[in-house]
C-alpha cells in the first residue's frame, strides 16, 4: 500500500526522518518496502550522490537503492508556484503563445509555450515556473531523461523559463499540457514546500487489516511516537439511523452476509474533475482518478480504511417506477446475471452476495457496482453506501469472478461494523464541499445485530511469564492507551483492558500482550541464556526411516513436490494408491467447494503431480508423505 507523507500528516505529527520513522514501522510490523522521494532530495547515498529510494535489505536494514540515471528534486532557488499574467499571440506561429508569469520576486517572467491547455488572452491561473538552469525531465522523450534548461529563441521570440507539465517534473507521464494549480496556490513558493511529498510503500499483513489505510499507518505511528491522531469532529458519536426513510428504504435477507448496510443522500451535486490535490494523492497511492464524486470514495477508502459506493439515486428511482427504492441486500439466485461497472456481463452462484432493487442486481456486494445505476456525468442527486458485507463471501466471489479490487482486499480482512457510518459522513462533507451537492439530513440505515463491546484482563505477571519483560501498571497502561486501549484498574497488578472498536482482531490476553511488546520493541526483549545443558535428543525411528526414504529418493534424481490439497473426483479415483476395500470410491469434500477441478481432497502427493504432467513428457514417480481419507472408527490419517 502507497501511503504519501504529506496526507499522513494529515492525522498525526511526525517527530521523526523518515528513514527512521520507515525502521520504526518495519519492526512493530508495518514493514516498509519502499521509500519514494517526490521533487524532495532523498537522503545521500553512502560515497556521494542522492537517491530516489531507500528499501530494506535481508537482513532487515534500511539501504539506499542504486537508481538508473539522476534523480530530480526541484530546485527551491529555480522552480516556483507562479501565477499567469498574461497571454499573447506568437507573431510566428499559430500552435504557440508568448506567456507573461509572476513568481513575487521582480518583474514577470515571458517564455514561449505549446500548452494546448493555455489560451489567448487567459490570466490569473496559477502554474508551475522553472527559471533558467533549473533541472527537469525532458517532456519530448521517451522516459526519463534530465535536461537543463537554457536561454534560446523559439520561432524569432526569446524564452529563458517554462511553464511545467507533469513529466517535466517527474509526477507522471502527463505531457500534453502545463499544470494548472488550485487558486488557494501560494505565489512564489518553492514548489518542492508546495508539492514535495514522499511516498511509503507499507506491506500490509493479513493480521494487520486496520492498517489498510492511512488513518491506520497514521495510528501507528502515534503509537510508536508518542503523538495524538487527528480526526474528524464526531468522528466517534457512532450514529445508528433507521432502515426506511422519506428517500429509500433498506432491508437485508441474512445478517451474516451483511452485517449493515447505512445510506446516505446528497442531492444536486455537480460532477467535475477532482481538485489537483486530491487526484495527486490518488495517483500516489496508485488510483486513477475519474470525477469529483467516484474520486471522493476512492479517496475516503484509502484514507480511513471504508469501502464505499455511488449510486446514481435518479436511476434507482427511475427502477422503482417513480417511487422511492427499496435496497435489498440478499443472496444471488443461481444463475443470476448483471452487467458491471467494467462492462462485463455477468452470471452469480447462490453464495454470492448482490445489492438488489426490485428489477434486479445493482452491485455485487463489497465488489463492484452495476453499470445501470453507475455516477456519470449528468448524476445530479447520489446514495451513497456504506455496508458491512461477509468477507469470506468476498473473498470467494472474488477468485471466481476475476475481481481483485482495493475494495474486495479491505472487505476480504474484515471491517468492524462499527465503523460503518463516519467515513461515509466524512465522504458525504466532501461531496458537499467539492461536488456543490447538499447532504439529506437522515441516516438509512439497518443494522441488524450490534456487536457487544470485549474486555480482556492482563497482568504485569502475564507480560513478566510471556514476554519475558518486566513492565510496570502504568508503563503497561501508557503502551496501551497509546493504542486507543480504554484501561481499567483491576487489582493492584493487574488491567481490564477494552480493545477500540476497529480493533476486533483482539480477543484474549495474548492479543493484548502482542501489542504491548510491539510498542514497547521486540529489540528491548533481553537475551536469556539457558540454565542447564539441553536434554538428550531421543530418536524418531518411524521419522527417521522417512528422512531415509526421502534422501534415497533425491539420490536417485527424483525431486519432492508439494501438492495442492484438493482435487478433481475423477483424478482422485485414478490416483489414489493402494485403496482398502472399505474405503474404495469414498471421498471427502470441503464445506465449500474451492471451484472447478477442486472439489474433493487428495488423499496422495501424487495427485498434484499427475496434474502437472498428464499432458506433458512421460514420467515415473513415486508417492511419500500424507494421506489422506475418510477415517474408520478409532483412525486418523495415513502415512
Amino acid at each position: 500500500m502507497k501511503v504519501p507523507v504529506s496526507w499522513l500528516e494529515d492525522f498525526v505529527d511526525i517527530p521523526l526522518p523518515i528513514v527512521e520513522l520507515a525502521e520504526k514501522l518495519t519492526f512493530a510490523g508495518l514493514e516498509v518496502e519502499d521509500i519514494e522521494y517526490i521533487g524532495l532530495p532523498s537522503p545521500t547515498r553512502r560515497g556521494g550522490g542522492d537517491a530516489s529510494s531507500r528499501t530494506r535489505d535481508s537482513t532487515g536494514t534500511m539501504r539506499d537503492d542504486a537508481s538508473e540515471g539522476e534523480v530530480l528534486a526541484w530546485d527551491r532557488d529555480k522552480i516556483f508556484v507562479a501565477q499567469l499574467v498574461q497571454a499573447l499571440p506568437h507573431p510566428n506561429a499559430d500552435r504557440l503563445t508568448i506567456v507573461r508569469v509572476d513568481y513575487g520576486r521582480g518583474e514577470p517572467v515571458q517564455m514561449v509555450t505549446g500548452a494546448p491547455n493555455i489560451k489567448i488572452g487567459d490570466r490569473g491561473q496559477k502554474v508551475v515556473l522553472a527559471l533558467e538552469g533549473s533541472r527537469l525531465y525532458d517532456g519530448h522523450k521517451e522516459g526519463r531523461e534530465l535536461m537543463t534548461l537554457k536561454k534560446s529563441k523559439i520561432r524569432g521570440v526569446e524564452s529563458s523559463s517554462m511553464v511545467c507539465s507533469e513529466k517535466e517534473l517527474g509526477i507522471s507521464e502527463e505531457h500534453e499540457g502545463i499544470i494548472i494549480l488550485p487558486d488557494d496556490a501560494p505565489v512564489g513558493m518553492p514548489l518542492a514546500d508546495y508539492m514535495g511529498d514522499i511516498v511509503l510503500d507499507v506491506k500490509i499483513n493479513p493480521n494487520f487489516a486496520r492498517a489498510q489505510s492511512v488513518l491506520g499507518v497514521a495510528r501507528e505511528i502515534a503509537a510508536l511516537t508518542g503523538q495524538t491522531v487527528r480526526l474528524p469532529e464526531d468522528w466517534n458519536t457512532h450514529e445508528i439511523g433507521v432502515p426506511d426513510t422519506e428517500f429509500v428504504k433498506i432491508e437485508i435477507a441474512d445478517a451474516k452476509l451483511c452485517a449493515r448496510f447505512s445510506a446516505l443522500l446528497i442531492r444536486n451535486v455537480t460532477i467535475k474533475p477532482s481538485p489537483y490535490k486530491i487526484q495527486q494523492r490518488l495517483l500516489r497511492a496508485g488510483m486513477r482518478p475519474i470525477n469529483n464524486v467516484v474520486d471522493i470514495t476512492n479517496y475516503v477508502m484509502l484514507g480511513y480504511g471504508k469501502p464505499l459506493h455511488a449510486f446514481d439515486y435518479d436511476a434507482l428511482v427511475a427502477r422503482a417506477g417513480g417511487k422511492k427504492p427499496t435496497i435489498r441486500v440478499r443472496p444471488a439466485r443461481e444463475g443470476e446475471t448483471m452487467q458491471t461497472l467494467d462492462g462485463q456481463m455477468r452470471a452469480f452462484h447462490a453464495h454470492d452476495i448482490l445489492v438488489t432493487d426490485a428489477r434486479g442486481p445493482v452491485g455485487i456486494g463489497g465488489i463492484m457496482g452495476g453499470s445501470e445505476t453507475e455516477v456519470s456525468n449528468s448524476t445530479k442527486n447520489v446514495l451513497l453506501e456504506s455496508a458491512i458485507f461477509d468477507f469470506i463471501s468476498i473473498r470467494r466471489t472474488t477468485a471466481e469472478q476475476k475481481l481483485p479490487s482495493e475494495a474486495a482486499t479491505r472487505f476480504g480482512r474484515d471491517i468492524p461494523a462499527s465503523q460503518n457510518v463516519a467515513p461515509a459522513r466524512v465522504a458525504a462533507d466532501l461531496m458537499r464541499d467539492l461536488a456543490g451537492g447538499t447532504i439529506d439530513t437522515a441516516l438509512a440505515d439497518n443494522y441488524p445485530a450490534p456487536q457487544p463491546t470485549s474486555t480482556v484482563d492482563v497482568t504485569t505477571r502475564d507480560v513478566k511469564r510471556i514476554l519475558g519483560i518486566e513492565l510496570s501498571v502504568a508503563d503497561i497502561e501508557h503502551i496501551l492507551r497509546g493504542l486507543d486501549f480504554e484501561i481499567k484498574l483491576n487489582g493492584a497488578e493487574a488491567l481490564r483492558v477494552t480493545p477500540p472498536d476497529y480493533r476486533s482482531d483482539v480477543d484474549g490476553t495474548d492479543d493484548v500482550l502482542e501489542e504491548i511488546v510491539r510498542i514497547h520493541g521486540y529489540e528491548k526483549i533481553p537475551s536469556t541464556l539457558i540454565a542447564d545443558a539441553l536434554p538428550p535428543l531421543e530418536g524418531n525411528l518411524a521419522l527417521e526411516q522417512e528422512e531415509a526414504a526421502r534422501d534415497i529418493l533425491v539420490d536417485a534424481g527424483l525431486q519432492e513436490i508439494v501438492t495442492y490439497a484438493f482435487t478433481n473426483p475423477a483424478h482422485e479415483e485414478d490416483l489414489t494408491p493402494y485403496p482398502s476395500p472399505n474405503r474404495r470410491g469414498e471421498q471427502t469434500s470441503p464445506p465449500l467447494p474451492l471451484g472447478e477441478g477442486l472439489e474433493v481432497r487428495a488423499s496422495t502427493p501424487l495427485q498434484g503431480e499427475g496434474l502437472g504432467v498428464r499432458a506433458s513428457t512421460p514420467l515415473q514417480g513415486e508417492g511419500l508423505g500424507v494421506r489422506a481419507s475418510p477415517p474408520l472408527e478409532g483412525e486418523g490419517l495415513e502415512v
